[in-house]
């Protein structure tokens, strides 16, 4: 008597996970319609019991998918920390995301993570992974809980992320805005212009973004020859305060600039929420924007435009990120065996009143 066809027979002859090849045979979880129809095919080929009088395969797709509560499933969930208003870049981002997902036949739903869930690692109550195709994940930097995320087997992508490097890497794709090249040009212009002494103010732990931004302003005064000086950057936040507001963030600026016996040129701020506090606490202690220093901020958030002076900035286009995020996941949706991706996308310089223009 032939020996019996197992499930594992059939992933080792494709090469695919034994959990992937039981979501194909029995209809669980979410798969790409190609790679379900491949281990279908396969199964009837090496005569699988539980196809082993099926007449086609299309026979048993057509069995699948009658039974299959998820078949119609197109929702794709938000999950965030934080509160998105019309401030944020995000807004118009997720606008054009909603708006091609649509076209596509598939939902958004978003979902707020509060602290207690985010401590606890629990989903938020209103989010249901039955009928969830896909996760965005936006302003979600906590690492574990990222990778709590990730081990829902439902294809995720983070629009920024936690700092990769500090520990196990997201299996997820990642989208960013291009946080290296307007630094370098900025720096390169201000040298331009005469200034040497360049300072940077962000938590540079907070997040990738902020990460790259941080290590683009070091790259570039190595590659534009000069000096790095400690004390012209404030990195962190105020201690023992949990979720430290911008009251918080704004005293423990205070207290880091009081100690400078001079302030740097240029001061690059790791986006333009961090450079208002930064121009708020050195109007404070007597200091004018631009005459005796110069700020840069990132994102060109709508209050870059009406805070007094107004701020050079780098734009972000929230547009192509938006159609970004929506080639990356729902191509994930479709071939989950992808390769995890990390895209970029395109930033432009805006200079203001803030650096005399």
């Amino acid at each position: 008597m032939p020996e019996r066809v197992t499930i594992q027979d059939i992933a080792d002859a494709l090469g695919l996970s034994r959990n992937t090849v039981s979501k194909a045979i029995n209809n669980t979880g979410i798969l790409a319609d190609a790679t379900k129809e491949k281990v279908l095919r396969k199964a009837v080929e090496m005569g699988y019991k539980q196809f082993s009088y099926a007449a086609t395969l299309e026979d048993i797709t057509n069995q699948n998918n009658a039974s299959d509560p998820q078949s119609n499933n197109k929702e794709i969930a938000l999950l965030t920390t934080k509160f998105l208003g019309d401030s944020h870049f995000s807004s118009t981002m997720l606008d054009k995301f909603q708006r091609e997902i649509s076209q596509m036949g598939y939902s958004l739903s978003m979902h707020r993570i509060l602290g207690n869930e985010l401590k606890s690692q629990k989903l938020p109550v209103t989010f249901d992974a039955s009928r969830t195709s896909g996760i965005i994940c936006y302003e979600l930097f906590d690492h574990a809980y990222s990778q709590m995320v990730c081990n829902l087997d439902i294809p995720v992508l983070f629009v920024d992320s936690p700092v990769a490097g500090l520990a196990a890497p997201l299996k997820a794709d990642r989208l960013y805005m291009d946080n290296q090249s307007c630094i370098y040009s900025f720096i390169q212009e201000m040298i331009r212009r005469g200034k040497k002494s360049f300072g940077f103010v962000g938590e540079r732990f907070h997040c990738q973004s902020f990460w790259e931004r941080y290590m683009a302003f070091r790259d570039a005064m190595f590659l534009l020859g000069l000096d790095y000086n400690e004390d012209y950057c404030i990195l962190e936040n105020k201690e023992g305060v949990e979720n430290p507001g911008s009251e918080d963030y704004q005293d423990y600026l205070t207290r880091c600039f009081v100690k400078l016996e001079k302030l740097p040129e240029v001061i690059i701020c790791a986006n333009d929420f961090v450079a208002i506090d930064t121009m708020h606490v050195l109007r404070k202690l007597g200091y004018s924007i631009p005459e005796d220093v110069y700020i840069c901020g990132f994102d060109d958030s709508p209050e870059s435009k009406i805070v007094m002076p107004p701020l050079t900035t780098i734009h972000i286009h929230s547009q192509i990120m938006g159609f970004s995020a929506v080639h990356l996941l729902i191509s994930r949706i479709k071939n989950p065996s992808l390769n995890y991706r990390t895209i970029y996308t395109e930033t432009s310089l805006i200079y203001r009143d803030s650096t005399g223009d």
